[in-house]
């Protein structure tokens, strides 16, 4: 049996976080071929996180320029990444959350006919003026697999008309789904590969991790410790 071929899509520290576990898992898996392109919407900050888990990019755009724009930035990704797609020619290609990078990662595909799978599809912040937010909204409608973090997630989708092909909202084993599935938050998985690789040791109690790292949350903090 011919192994999928499979092309994650990622750019961000925040996706190479979650994404590079998603990759080393499918590349030790026989069914699987897995490729990963980088945009470099960011460029060290994603660096240091690929040396950190090992992935070596299969592609490479290296676009990040001071000061570029988002409308620029997804200019260059469509051109880009349309070529690599018609080289690599992948069975499926793996976009994860709500970046520039995701969005025109998806539609690269869409435009070339190749399936897309959305890692960390349906989450909502409902504000409609954050970039991101339409970013995740976009590639969650461009998208052919939808692959949810929260049951919330899931339900978020149907009340968008976005629902399993068979009319399901989701809860069923992965193998089961036709386009939407509750697999879980990739995010967790991240912190075992981690854990697991580097030898980190965490006490055995409750402890909660926060991530803070948008613009609207850091100016809140800022504003109420000054």
């Amino acid at each position: 049996m011919k192994a999928l071929r499979v092309l994650s899509v990622f750019g961000t520290r925040p996706e190479a976080i979650k994404m590079c576990p998603l990759a080393l898992e499918l590349a030790g898996r026989p069914e699987f071929e897995s490729l990963v392109c980088v945009t470099a919407q960011h460029r060290e900050m994603l660096d240091s996180v690929l040396d950190t888990f090992g992935v070596t990019p299969e592609y490479d755009l290296d676009l990040m320029e001071p000061e570029q724009t988002l409308a620029g930035l997804t200019g260059k990704i469509l051109r880009d990444l349309g070529a690599v797609l018609r080289e690599a020619k992948p069975d499926i290609v793996l976009v994860h959350g709500d970046t520039t990078t995701s969005f025109a990662g998806a539609l690269s595909a869409f435009y070339e006919k190749i399936p897309v799978g959305h890692v960390e599809a349906g989450l909502r912040s409902f504000m409609m003026a954050m970039p991101e937010e339409q970013n995740r909204r976009l590639t969650d409608h461009l998208s052919t697999y939808l692959f949810c973090p929260t049951e919330t997630a899931v339900q978020n989708l149907a009340r968008e008309g976005i629902a399993d092909s068979a009319g399901s909202t989701g809860g069923k084993p992965l193998a089961d789904c036709k386009r939407v599935c509750m697999t879980g938050d990739i995010m967790y998985d991240a912190n075992l590969y981690y854990r697991a690789h580097n030898n980190v040791k965490i006490e055995d109690k409750d402890f909660i991790l926060l991530t803070i790292h948008r613009q609207e949350n850091t100016d809140n903090i800022e504003r109420l410790s000054s």
